[in-house]
């Protein structure tokens, strides 16, 4: 479980949601471009849009959920009695899986309106922390789905 946190907190933090041609690339909060001359990043915010706050809500939301599944899953293995199921951290689980899937899908659908100020978007592509977020949507729903079915054993 912590292996996804890791992989959601890559995708919300790192700076390569959107690419172009490797000198600038955005990310939720951050565009940033590469100077050559003096061979430095120079990044400015992000121009706030709805969609762009809303896919940064609820990526935030999904790394908070996955956060506290894996507290209440800590919880639960002491205090869960034998036989017991897991339900409370496969729902939070679940809960992190579809705010990471409608993030992803915002981003994937509204993209023009996310980047408007930014430059011409047939040159770029997305870049490997949106598609490390797709990768994460199934594992967090798989997670959840195989928590609410586990039980304690001695």
């Amino acid at each position: 479980m912590s292996e996804i946190i890791n992989a959601y907190l890559i995708s919300c933090m790192i700076q390569s949601w959107w690419v172009w041609d490797g000198t600038e690339h955005s990310d939720l909060w951050y565009n940033c471009r590469f100077d050559n001359e003096t061979e430095a990043w120079f990044c400015a915010s992000s121009e706030e849009t709805e969609w762009l706050q809303a896919v940064q809500v609820l990526m935030v939301l999904s790394v908070v959920f996955s956060a506290i599944s894996f507290l209440i899953f800590l919880g639960q293995l002491f205090t869960i009695s034998k036989g017991g199921l897991f339900y409370l951290t496969g729902v939070c689980q679940a809960f992190a899986g579809l705010n990471a899937f409608t993030a992803a899908l915002i981003y994937t659908l509204h993209n023009k309106e996310i980047l408007e100020d930014s430059r011409e978007l047939s040159s770029g592509h997305f870049g490997y922390c949106f598609y490390l977020a797709w990768v994460c949507v199934p594992l967090l729903l798989c997670s959840g789905i195989m928590y609410i079915h586990l039980r304690k054993r001695e």
